[in-house]
């Protein structure tokens, strides 16, 4: 029986890492033992703190029914307080914060919420692949803007002026601290993203969940002055609090902006969990001990990665944040795929190639701190092992 798929998916492939993870799976069927150095997922587990909310609530019977469409009042008075705490916002727990099961979902919300066929967003390259799938599935056109090394990954807004003034565009999508490259955001490009917003009636949509780790200097969007006419902001508890599995994000914004996604979200799903939202918001309530822990485990990792990088003859910045790093690879590999490949096949190390976050990501490679800094001496001793190999032949 042949039955077609739906219009939408055309040029929409499976996501990478769902194909990588199936072919890794693959050579661990054969013995290869590979080190998966490739997704951002916690391997670290929540506060036991959470867990035991999880687990005391999650044996009261009144706790199993379906829940707001909004979100636990609980959950949404944390989020506004999280905001309020470390990144200086001010937000309405009625109006302007909505739990999300999950902020990758929460893409797919916006993009369905606002573009019509054949509207334009503007999208990152590098960048989060999810963007540029979401904006298609919603019938949308992706226009990417290319993030330069010498521009700090920074957008070049003079060319985005050229850009956007041709007309049919809608949405931005921007994230910093910026994945794939770490950068870290400074205020006078949150200042001149909000006045690029204004400027053109664009809606931007900022993706914000890697300001935690390894920062110390958390910054929202929604911080800047203004920013409500123009903004709303993702934010997750995926990596700050080592929760990738639990799907508990956050959107934030005004009160109209908050209202328009829910009508779509609403027919989407019926709610999280209640033992999982009163969860989130024992895990929001945590102090900057927490945080300290989390990133001291991180840096510990990241002087690993960097000697891994260093042997592989990689260039990188020390002062990228976030969950990974983000290296420039040597003369030689036609592209990170290239150098992705031969690690893989001859070392059983799988690296990320920058190449699956875009064209500008083509000359890169990027590294998870999600393993355990004995896999990460493993990975660098296979490596060493299979350079010594090379020069003896």
């Amino acid at each position: 029986m042949n039955i077609a798929t739906s219009k939408r998916l055309e040029g929409i492939g499976e996501y990478y890492f769902s194909q990588k993870l199936r072919e890794i799976d693959e050579l661990n069927k054969q013995g290869k033992q590979v080190i998966n150095l490739g997704i951002g997922s916690p391997d670290l587990p929540p506060h036991p703190e959470v867990i035991k909310t999880l687990q005391e609530e999650s044996a009261k019977s009144n706790t199993h029914a379906y829940q707001s469409y909004k979100g636990s009042p609980v959950l949404r008075k944390s989020v506004a307080d999280w905001y309020s705490k470390w990144y200086g916002v001010t937000l309405n727990p009625d109006t302007e914060v909505l739990p999300l099961i999950g902020s990758k979902e929460g893409i797919m919300h916006i993009c369905m919420t606002y573009l019509n066929e054949g509207d334009k967003a503007l999208v990152p390259n590098p960048g989060y692949p999810t963007y540029r799938s979401a904006v298609k599935l919603a019938g949308g056109e992706c226009v990417d803007y290319e993030l330069k090394e010498e521009n700090n990954w920074y957008p070049d807004f003079e060319a985005l002026d050229a850009v956007v003034a041709k007309g049919g565009f809608k949405l931005m999508w921007v994230n910093y601290p910026q994945m794939p490259t770490g950068q870290l955001p400074e205020r006078e490009l949150f200042e001149k993203l909000i006045a690029f917003g204004k400027k053109h009636n664009l809606l931007i949509c900022h993706d914000n969940p890697y300001s935690f780790i390894l920062n110390e200097a958390p910054m929202s969007l929604l911080s800047v002055e203004g920013a409500k006419e123009v903004v709303i902001e993702l934010n997750s508890l995926s990596k700050s609090q080592n929760m990738a599995g639990w799907r508990v994000g956050t959107l934030c914004g005004a009160k109209e902006r908050i209202d328009e996604v829910l009508r779509f979200k609403s027919n989407m799903d019926s709610g999280m969990f209640l033992p999982l939202q009163l969860a989130a918001a024992k895990a929001l309530g945590l102090d900057k001990d927490w945080y300290d822990s989390v990133n001291k485990v991180y840096a510990a990792r990241r002087k690993k990665v960097f000697e891994l990088l260093d042997l592989l003859d990689c260039v990188y910045d020390k002062t990228q944040a976030g969950m990974f790093v983000w290296a420039k690879i040597p003369a030689g590999y036609k592209n990170g795929f290239a150098l992705s490949d031969e690690i893989l096949y001859n070392a059983n190390v799988f690296i990320t190639p920058g190449g699956i976050f875009g064209s500008a990501g083509d000359p890169y490679i990027r590294v998870s701190l999600c393993s355990p800094e004995e896999k990460l001496a493993e990975s660098i001793k296979r490596v060493n092992e299979l350079f010594l190999q090379v020069k003896d032949k």
